[in-house]
């Protein structure tokens, strides 16, 4: 998938946002190491390359957490309403009648051919 067409999904995932703001949404983010996330909260803000959310907290305390587009276009933060997911899986179209490869194996890929040359 090339720069292009990494920025429209941005685009889409961004203009999808906006029909959600003030909504309550749930959101499970990939920290690393076997650590996740899941947490419900409203969509208060939508920015060019991140939104915002205000998250339910104990005692009815409330937090902001932001997240970037490219996150969700990656899979490591998943948002979901209802539980039913707002996005499925964003995958690049296989060439060759070979099977669909994530994005993130790509970028590992890339990563590993830049440390070999």
């Amino acid at each position: 998938m090339d720069l292009a067409q990494q920025a429209k999904l941005i685009d889409f995932i961004h203009d999808t946002l906006e029909g959600y703001l003030g909504q309550k949404l749930r959101v499970r983010a990939n920290m690393g190491r076997s650590k996740i996330i899941e947490s419900d909260g409203t969509l208060t803000q939508v920015h060019p390359r991140l939104f915002i959310m205000e998250m339910d907290r104990k005692r009815g305390r409330t937090a902001r957490q932001s997240y970037q587009y490219v996150d969700v276009l990656t899979g490591t933060v998943e948002l979901s309403q209802n539980d039913e997911p707002i996005f499925e899986p964003f995958v690049i179209e296989p060439e060759n009648d070979l099977p669909p490869i994530s994005e993130e194996i790509v970028a590992a890929v890339k990563a590993d051919e830049q440390m070999l040359a």
